[in-house]
């Protein structure tokens, strides 16, 4: 049966989330293209260096598929951590992406999530890659040879060859670091509070969500495998939400910075004014785009908080608003400065292939390691920025709910 094809107004605000049936029609047509992209020879049994990496499906949920990621061939750590760190990534073409992640074979091993309350010795190995800080060198043999396809997501990186495990083994100890050992050990610590003290020991993020995929965290009674797309946005929200509360007692900023950065297609403008902490995230979709291939008008998709913060998920951005905002975060607590943020997104038709929110977080993180421009005005920066959008302010002031608070009430200071 073909898969439902539904409006593309429904499309673009889905991206994929399967509103519309068990399966996405733009994924499944994108899949087949690249069922003969890898390399890998027909082999079912393999030995490889797998990167500090795991993946835990969401279908069938609460059970999932958790697997070691793995290529099929013995390399060096930097070559190894490559295939997996989407820290690395940026900058990087589509072509080289693609070449990374189909050199990994995701070998699927069937569990309930809640399996990681007392894990069994192979889900206990797979949990040692996962807390693993290098590569581990490792043995896989599958029931198959693995499916040559390239599987693309919204949320996460793309996904290469698939099979289901048989047997897998480590042919070395992985090196674990103490910190990451210690709060696995510690049951009862909550997961939380975990990734708040790893994050702050700057262990990186992608390292932060596999670790919480593989059930290793939190209070031993409430540990559970966590699907690798949940796992992704809730790593950033948690520790985007403990910034936040030292950011909220540093002085405001006292100029209106403007940032940028362009990536895949995907033009990331952000706005810092000088008020107190908000935030506002709004992407536009323009015809052609991956998601908005059938559209005839621009789409756009917006999110926001005041300084209270969110009280529910943000639906319309979805993961790419957490990630986006922790780049945000990380900035201004470096900076020791609290700011107002708006963020203009633009989606262009040279993005054909949606490679995760990884991309977002990683395209704002350079735009804030770049040289800003400062205005003393709130007019001068949106002039200025309208210059460097496609889109005219016109459609980005309808959509904001920040913009309208910044130019309509004025403070008591902005008088002197």
């Amino acid at each position: 049966m073909d898969p439902v094809k539904p409006t593309p107004e429904t499309c673009v605000k889905c991206r994929g989330r399967l509103w519309c049936g068990p399966t996405c029609w733009i994924l499944e047509k994108h899949e087949v293209k690249q069922k003969s992209v890898s390399q890998m020879k027909g082999e079912k049994s393999f030995s490889g260096s797998s990167p500090p990496s795991i993946f835990v499906s969401h279908y069938g949920y609460p059970k999932v598929k958790i697997a070691p990621m793995s290529p099929t061939q013995i390399m060096d750590a930097q070559q190894a951590d490559m295939l997996d760190n989407p820290e690395r990534w940026f900058g990087k073409s589509l072509e080289e992406l693609v070449s990374y992640r189909t050199q990994l074979v995701r070998s699927n091993m069937p569990v309930s999530i809640h399996a990681a309350k007392d894990p069994t010795p192979e889900l206990q190995k797979i949990q040692e890659i996962a807390m693993a800080s290098e590569k581990v060198d490792v043995e896989v043999e599958l029931f198959k040879i693995p499916q040559m396809k390239l599987e693309f997501s919204h949320d996460a990186p793309p996904m290469g060859p698939t099979g289901n495990m048989k047997e897998f083994s480590l042919q070395e100890n992985p090196k674990i670091p103490d910190k990451v050992e210690y709060l696995v050990s510690d049951t009862h610590v909550k997961a939380a509070t975990a990734m708040e003290e790893l994050f702050h020991k700057e262990t990186p993020v992608h390292h932060l969500y596999k670790l919480l995929s593989a059930g290793t965290l939190g209070e031993k009674d409430n540990r559970k495998l966590v699907p690798t797309r949940w796992s992704i946005t809730a790593v950033d929200d948690t520790v985007g939400k403990d910034l936040l509360d030292q950011i909220k007692d540093f002085p405001q900023i006292n100029e209106f910075r403007l940032f940028e950065s362009h990536f895949l297609d995907n033009h990331f403008y952000i706005l810092l004014t000088p008020r107190e902490w908000s935030f506002d995230i709004m992407e536009a979709y323009r015809p052609g785009s991956f998601w908005a291939m059938e559209m005839k008008e621009v789409h756009m998709s917006c999110d926001h908080e005041f300084y209270e913060g969110r009280k529910n998920y943000a639906e319309n951005v979805a993961g790419g608003y957490y990630a986006t905002r922790l780049a945000v975060l990380e900035y201004l607590h470096a900076q020791r400065r609290q700011a107002a943020a708006i963020i203009f997104r633009e989606i262009g038709p040279g993005y054909q292939q949606p490679v995760g929110v990884w991309q977002c977080r990683e395209n704002v993180r350079n735009a804030m390691n770049e040289r800003c421009e400062n205005f003393d005005s709130i007019d001068s920066a949106l002039k200025k920025l309208e210059t460097k959008l496609t889109i005219p302010m016109i459609n980005w002031k309808k959509n904001s709910k920040l913009l309208d608070r910044i130019t309509h009430q004025r403070r008591i200071m902005d008088f002197f």
